[in-house]
């Protein structure tokens, strides 16, 4: 009877709002105990990330994406964009969705991208006489559309998770992710020309002085994408040179921060986010720890070996289920307490790691946006004061493309290992 009333407390403290980890953590506390084994297992799995070698990778991405953020850097590339393709209706849409999965990228965190970027953007999309529906949306929606190109936090954790390399990750996010920025784009182009939104004329001055003036910038996505398809350097080794030269550029160089000021400021907020990660892996581990001991996913595999037998069954249920699970979790918890169930399912059924990886990920992202709890329609309405109910009917039409190119990434895999074969990464 205790142990029922512990669960339903634990239960309780999620649903009033407790912190994720904190109900993982106890979560995982409660079936080691009931399970009779010391709970120490939970700290086991906490000291077994911390041997992993590309556990360094997470706070040098996280310190980087903070320093762009903080600096004028989005700004510097918002001009850059605008003036390259500003010249055709949608060019400003485009621009958005460009910074936004750039800066994401980096980050690893959609709700920041969306709080450091939404009071420049959201703006620059009315002053351009974009509809205030079509701007909330296409920000909301932005912010979670790099998640699939390096150096993205969440392929580092799959990777890691799943033990597969994260170098063949980052290469197989890049096709499938700019699919979703084309389908977007398509349909900011449509809504452009739609509702008559003015072009800014090609201007070859001004587009030379913006190249100039992003010319520190510009290189960051090929020396981390370069470096890995060359084989010189890894994702660890990219994320120390990645921290390093932004770190060189928006302090020394373009001198946007201060070292006496900014500094301590950025390493705290970006430590503090990346403390609240690994406190996540830590008892989201210890918990899928007890989950695989208790023959949970062998269990799963059987109830679905006996019901399902198409593969393209499996995907489609696997897509529906995702977009819940990226809905009601954060992608942190989501990548640690799931992937380890679904991953001997879906290898059982011949689907590659790498390419379960790209279909995971984009599921997570359309979850952020799917309403009545998508993190990304909180993180919009707080930023732009808007009701939730606002903000949802914003984003439909949005979720609506995701998941046409989700469709797509799910049933053509070579959209995801094509590029992974092509360049033959390590």
């Amino acid at each position: 009877m205790d142990q029922w009333l512990i669960l339903v407390c634990i239960i309780l403290l999620a649903l009033l709002g407790a912190p994720l980890f904190t109900v993982l953590g106890a979560l995982a506390l409660y079936f080691f105990s009931v399970a009779e084994i010391d709970p120490a297992a939970v700290i086991i799995e906490l000291y077994r990330i911390a041997e992993t070698p590309t556990l360094i990778a997470i706070p040098l991405f996280t310190f980087a994406g903070y320093m762009l953020a903080e600096s004028r850097s989005a700004q510097r590339l918002v001009n850059l964009a605008q003036a390259y393709f500003g010249w055709f209706r949608g060019g400003l849409a485009i621009v958005v969705l460009l910074t936004c999965a750039f800066f994401t990228a980096f980050t690893g965190a959609s709700g920041v991208t969306i709080i450091a970027l939404g009071g420049l953007l959201y703006p620059m999309l009315l002053k351009e006489h974009y509809n205030e529906q079509f701007s909330l949306g296409l920000v909301t929606a932005s912010g979670s559309i790099g998640l699939l190109f390096p150096p993205s936090l969440p392929i580092i954790i799959y990777g890691m998770t799943a033990e597969t390399s994260i170098d063949k990750l980052f290469v197989a996010g890049i096709i499938p992710g700019f699919l979703l920025i084309a389908v977007l784009s398509l349909y900011s182009i449509i809504e452009g020309a739609r509702t008559h939104v003015p072009r800014i004329p090609f201007n070859l001055s001004h587009a030379l002085k913006s190249t100039r003036e992003a010319s520190w910038e510009i290189p960051i996505p090929f020396i981390i994408i370069g470096g890995i398809y060359s084989g010189l350097i890894t994702a660890t080794e990219a994320a120390a040179v990645t921290a390093v030269y932004v770190f060189f550029v928006e302090f020394f160089v373009y001198k946007d921060l201060s070292m006496k000021k900014d500094f301590p400021r950025i390493v705290r907020e970006s430590m503090i986010l990346v403390g609240a990660i690994l406190s996540i892996i830590g008892v989201a581990l210890g918990l899928t720890n007890y989950l695989i001991d208790a023959q949970v996913p062998q269990r799963l595999f059987e109830f679905v070996q006996t019901h399902i037998s198409s593969t393209t069954t499996f995907l489609l249920i696997l897509n529906v289920f995702l977009i819940l699970v990226g809905m009601m979790m954060d992608i942190f918890s989501a990548i640690l307490v799931v992937v380890p169930l679904i991953l001997p399912i879906a290898s059982a059924f011949g689907i590659n790691p790498i390419h379960l990886g790209i279909i995971f990920l984009t599921n997570l992202e359309i979850g952020y946006l799917t309403p009545p709890v998508g993190l990304n329609l909180f993180m919009s309405s707080l930023r732009f004061e808007k009701s939730i109910l606002t903000i949802a009917k914003s984003v439909l039409i949005f979720i609506g493309l995701e998941v046409v190119a989700l469709l797509v990434i799910t049933y053509v895999p070579a959209f995801s290992l094509w590029l992974v074969d092509l360049v033959g990464v390590r």
